[in-house]
């Protein structure tokens, strides 16, 4: 007898796990299966759910242009159904394996990108986050006053800011003259 076909649901949970374990080169494997099965399924979104997932895991191989290969393209399929949340995610991801790979003002792009559909889909608290990636790129680059723009946009977006950005915002944000 012969074991039933996974759902792609089971496919995407077993990847999940795998990843949580710490099993990175096996999650994005089942990631990329997943991703097939819900392409088959006629699910794109989830299709591209997981080849966003694949393409997280494969940045902690480290594997970034396998990583950038897989998640191109996702943004789209996320801006065509109007979830700008997930296409600023997945644009973030790709300016995560554009920066491993050392494309700097690629990855610049992609964050500006990513905040921007952040920001549309009113996800302050992402959109902070994504910021602050931004603000080190410029701060690498030696660009100060870039770096200090950039993150305070992205704090003045947090809805719910992490102890770390309230900090941020008080020295940002305090008058330094009187």
């Amino acid at each position: 007898m012969t074991e039933p076909t996974p759902t792609p649901q089971q496919i995407a949970d077993e990847a999940r796990r795998l990843y949580t374990a710490g099993d990175f080169n096996a999650a994005a494997g089942a990631f990329q299966r997943a991703a097939e099965a819900f392409a088959d399924a006629r699910d794109p979104l989830e299709a591209a759910e997981m080849k966003n997932n694949q393409c997280v895991a494969l940045l902690r191989v480290p594997l970034p242009e396998a990583a950038l290969a897989v998640v191109q393209g996702t943004e789209k399929v996320f801006g065509e159904a109007g979830d700008q949340r997930r296409a600023g995610m997945a644009l973030a991801n790709q300016a995560s394996a554009l920066e491993a790979l050392k494309r700097k003002d690629e990855a610049i792009q992609c964050y500006r990108l990513a905040a921007a559909a952040l920001e549309q889909a009113n996800e302050g608290d992402l959109r902070a986050e994504v910021m602050q990636l931004l603000s080190v790129h410029y701060l690498r680059r030696g660009k100060f006053y870039d770096a200090i723009l950039a993150l305070q946009s992205g704090l003045a977006g947090a809805k719910n800011p992490t102890p770390r950005q309230k900090l941020f915002k008080k020295i940002l944000f305090m008058r330094l003259w009187r």
